[in-house]
């Protein structure tokens, strides 16, 4: 969240003279909102639910482990920030897709299954296992497959055998049969990034494709 309103004129002259400060880390947070506290007037509003008189949900997601963590927070059994609240209805495009599928309910491991997730429209839960997990729209879970505490862009398509845990897997990656991601971070390393708290991330440029 930052909503910030300004003439352009205005913001042109504080990033300019920001990209020419060699001190500066150029933040707009830490050093160019500042050093317009010091020489404009600048007002903030109050984020703050006049009706039930408390602060609203807020989290700044400038790293990795606070987009994960902002991500995770919507599959906690009572989420700080609601989805279903009808008092703060969130209003956004949502493309039209057919409504999410749960399917194979064999006894063993080929079970369609979500636990402790959201799951959008478009999504296919073929045969496979997904806990505490982020789906986006149009995204495949094929058989014997097991997604756990990860964030899944749209259009992601995870392989059968495929075992994933604390990833933020990009939009339009495949993931080849049996491929492990977050159980050797070290592997992991040699393909992807993977951030200081052992989060993966896999982005289209480093995809993998399954040998012929």
């Amino acid at each position: 969240m930052g909503v910030y309103c300004s003439n352009r004129d205005l913001w042109t002259e504080s990033l300019v003279a920001d990209a020419d400060d060699p001190n500066s880390s150029h933040d707009f947070g830490k050093d160019v909102i500042p050093k317009l506290i010091e020489k404009k007037r600048v007002y903030s509003y109050d984020f703050r639910d006049e009706n039930k008189k408390e602060a609203k949900y807020w989290r700044d997601i400038g790293t990795i482990e606070a987009f994960y963590e902002a991500n995770m927070d919507l599959v906690s059994v009572l989420p700080v920030f609601n989805l279903y609240d009808s008092d703060w209805p969130i209003r956004t495009y949502q493309r039209q897709y057919p409504p999410a599928k749960f399917v194979f309910a064999q006894e063993g491991r080929r079970m369609g299954i979500a636990i402790d997730s959201t799951v959008s429209m478009g999504c296919i839960i073929s045969g496979g296992r997904v806990t505490n997990s982020i789906l986006s729209p149009d995204v495949r879970i094929n058989s014997y497959s097991e997604v756990e505490s990860s964030i899944l862009f749209s259009h992601v398509n995870i392989g059968r055998y495929a075992r994933i845990r604390r990833a933020i897997i990009d939009r339009h990656v495949h993931i080849p049969e049996r491929t492990e991601i977050g159980f050797d971070l070290e592997e992991d390393r040699k393909k992807y990034h993977v951030s200081e708290s052992g989060i993966v991330v896999v982005v289209p440029e480093q995809r993998m494709f399954e040998e012929p």
